[in-house]
């Protein structure tokens, strides 16, 4: 294997679901170098991609579809801000979990989405239909959350989008 092979595969071993924007970036290689060793590794089976909301992610073999939707949807500051405050509330209804992170509830519901999809959160209703939030399995969770730590850029997106968040509320 090749020293820049070599360096993206352990990178990728140390930040599962790392995109491939940030792959490059953080190497400090040029995209298209990325490009040629991730299809090599690739091919002979060293890493696994999986295109996830946008992003395509990249881990190594031993992760399987669930574990690697589940890493993809929590590199997201906001998901796992939301799946936090489930764990310390405990089954709560949407309106809580959005006002516990201080963003609107539509931005809330985008992550749910993305979480409900990757069973990571159940949306559970009541005989009136109102909805109340869960985890749908908190072991599970639980190792996800301890695989990463979204990167800078992430975690400012998202910071962002609290921001415009909590500027339209005011308005």
């Amino acid at each position: 294997m090749t020293t820049q092979r070599d360096r993206i595969r352990r990178h990728v071993a140390a930040n599962p679901g790392v995109h491939f924007n940030r792959l490059a970036r953080e190497l400090d290689l040029a995209t298209g170098q990325v490009q040629y060793h991730l299809k090599k590794l690739r091919r002979a089976g060293d890493l696994v991609a999986e295109p996830l909301y946008g992003r395509t992610h990249y881990y190594t073999p031993e992760y399987d579809a669930a574990e690697r939707g589940a890493i993809a949807v929590l590199r997201r500051e906001t998901a796992r801000d939301a799946l936090l405050s489930l764990i310390d509330r405990g089954p709560s209804p949407p309106g809580t979990v959005a006002a516990d992170l201080g963003i609107a509830r539509s931005t809330l519901e985008w992550h749910l989405d993305h979480l409900v999809e990757q069973g990571l959160v159940e949306k559970r209703r009541d005989e009136r239909d109102r909805v109340t939030l869960a985890l749908s399995r908190p072991g599970a969770t639980a190792r996800a959350l301890r695989e990463i730590e979204p990167s800078l850029p992430e975690r400012l997106v998202d910071r962002f989008t609290r921001l415009v968040d909590g500027l339209v509320a005011d308005e």
